[in-house]
């Protein structure tokens, strides 16, 4: 290996190499770095060592930099809802554009990717991290964030973790109240699609379909409660189930548009007409709400309004860790909506009849 080779090998070095020759993640050299005592002496020799033997040193320039730098802010996903993610990055870019923030979007689809994703964001430096649905509910990646220092912000669990602050709607008064509003155009036999059961929104939800239901003296019937994931194909899954039982229901609830448009799509194709053959809600008011025909009545997630809120609170909790001091986890529920539109109606003088789908 001639010198110039071996000279831009070791300027190469970087945070993730240092990790892999001590055998520890990178949030744990950012930590020996750092000075952090949350280190076992043995790791911290183990990673000094490493960095003598590659040759490791962060840039003192790129440090320099660093500190006058716009804060930045890292956001994972894996959401397979094309129009709820739309509105989330879109609230979050303008509310970083807003502060003056760098947002920094990394895809996560597996565990792995998840922890391969923080090693790169604590590696780049990132001040803090906002984790929108199915990720929110990851703990493991929640507790790797914490353990790295990283202020995180979860959107739309139906669990807030104590760990790190949450923004979310009632999720179980919402389903409630859109069940309830079914009940009241007087329908009996209403049809249920779950959302992802990784999601702890998803059970919340159904909890909220179930105590309607119990309310009124209907007892849950567990052949009009199909399992979907949020996604547009496991919706028309779900209602071609539906819609093929021997007594259809007359109302469909999914647990987001996504699902409830491939409801709609499901009725046209065996020829019912909605609403007047079969009542189809969701849940989220995407802009997916309104493409569709009939115009989906849903349940009015803020989710923009949520993400730009995401942003603020991640700012206060990085703002008060770089006065030294502690930002207390922060559970913040918004109102939801319930908005009516063209696909409810009152249930058919007469049940639909089963018609298997083609």
């Amino acid at each position: 290996m001639d010198q110039r080779t071996k000279r831009r090998r070791v300027g190469g070095q970087t945070i993730t190499d240092v990790a892999r020759h001590a055998g520890v993640s990178p949030m744990t050299v950012s930590r020996v770095i750092n000075g952090q005592k949350n280190v076992r002496e043995a790791t911290r020799e183990r990673v000094a060592e490493a960095i003598r033997e590659l040759g490791y040193s962060p840039n003192a320039a790129a440090r320099s930099l660093a500190s006058a730098r716009a804060v930045s802010v890292g956001l994972l996903y894996s959401n397979p809802s094309a129009a709820y993610l739309s509105e989330f990055l879109l609230g979050s870019l303008d509310q970083c554009s807003r502060s003056g923030f760098q947002l920094v979007v990394q895809k996560c689809d597996t565990e792995e990717a998840e922890m391969r994703a923080v090693d790169r964001l604590v590696a780049a430096g990132v001040d803090g991290v906002i984790l929108p649905p199915p990720l929110c509910d990851a703990r493991t990646l929640v507790e790797g964030l914490n353990a790295a220092g990283l202020p995180t912000v979860v959107v739309a669990t139906g669990e807030p973790p104590t760990s790190a602050s949450a923004i979310r709607i009632d999720d179980f008064h919402a389903a409630e109240a859109m069940t309830r509003h079914l009940l009241e155009r007087g329908h009996r036999r209403i049809g249920f699609i779950r959302g992802h059961p990784n999601q702890t929104a998803s059970a919340r939800r159904y909890d909220g379909y179930v105590s309607a239901l119990k309310a009124e003296g209907i007892e849950v019937d567990p052949t009009l409660v199909m399992q979907g994931f949020f996604t547009y194909h496991s919706g028309r899954d779900a209602a071609d189930r539906l819609l093929s039982l021997p007594v259809a229901p007359t109302a469909i609830f999914a647990s987001n548009d996504d699902m409830a448009a491939a409801t709609i799509a499901v009725a046209h194709r065996l020829g019912l007409d909605v609403p007047r053959d079969l009542t189809v809600c969701g849940f989220d008011d995407t802009a997916l709400a309104t493409t569709v025909w009939p115009e989906l009545t849903t349940i009015r997630q803020p989710v923009s309004e949520m993400s730009r809120n995401a942003v603020l609170l991640l700012a206060e909790a990085i703002r008060r860790r770089g006065a030294g001091k502690v930002a207390k986890p922060v559970d913040e529920i918004v109102p939801f909506h319930l908005v009516l539109r063209q696909s409810d109606g009152p249930p058919p003088r007469h049940a639909p009849r089963s018609k298997k789908a083609s």
